[in-house]
């Protein structure tokens, strides 16, 4: 065969197929929007636990503190807690708190009794979401035990008792915004535990004035 006509196949069968770059262009552009989706997945999965921990960590938006132990000194100065009690109109429950202030010792361990009472003639399962109001004291309001931290269910027409040990962080007189801090509000919501969160809520009528917010 000519060696001419050799060169021609030869170049022909080296040269890019017509539509091939077209073909990678688009399956390239795919593989990187994929990429980007699975990103944004990942990235929404951890958003959840890390705003939790910056929450609990900082107290933003009036989250309290957890801790296994009471606190490490107690002062003379004084601070008022008012307790708020709410449920959402979804869940069949009267809740209240035994007291609706009550006076302490900064630094001192203190209990406070909520009540709640299943109304229906079914058990019930509630969660309560809850913080404190002023929201930057939110990291000094410290839980050492509380019915907040699991899911209570309660049977038809149930009454019981649910206590809450907390203190008040001395460290709270050495921040210079409230130091001179009168008066911390908890508050609690309880909603059906299947719920993500209480869209509406009821009081009862021994219920503080709501500082409940979020």
């Amino acid at each position: 065969m000519p060696s001419g006509h050799t060169s021609k196949i030869e170049t022909a069968a080296a040269a890019p197929q017509p539509g091939a770059a077209s073909r990678r262009g688009p399956l390239r552009t795919a593989l990187v929007c994929a990429s980007i989706v699975a990103v944004m997945v990942a990235l929404s999965f951890a958003a959840v636990p890390l705003y939790d921990l910056f929450c609990r960590t900082t107290g933003f938006g009036g989250t309290t503190q957890r801790a296994e132990t009471g606190a490490d000194r107690v002062l003379e100065q004084t601070i008022s807690v008012r307790f708020d009690a709410n449920v959402s109109n979804k869940l069949p429950w009267s809740f209240r708190p035994e007291m609706r202030e009550m006076r302490l010792k900064i630094g001192e361990n203190a209990m406070m009794v909520y009540i709640a009472h299943n109304r229906s003639d079914r058990s019930t399962t509630g969660s309560a979401a809850f913080n404190v109001t002023p929201p930057l004291a939110g990291q000094y309001f410290v839980k050492v035990a509380c019915f907040c931290f699991d899911e209570q269910t309660l049977d038809p027409g149930e009454t019981v008792e649910m206590p809450v040990v907390y203190y008040v962080d001395p460290a709270i007189v050495d921040d210079p915004d409230l130091k001179h801090l009168p008066e911390i509000t908890l508050s609690y919501t309880f909603y059906p535990a299947d719920e993500p969160e209480p869209a509406t809520v009821s009081r009862g009528p021994d219920a503080a004035p709501s500082g409940f917010g979020g």
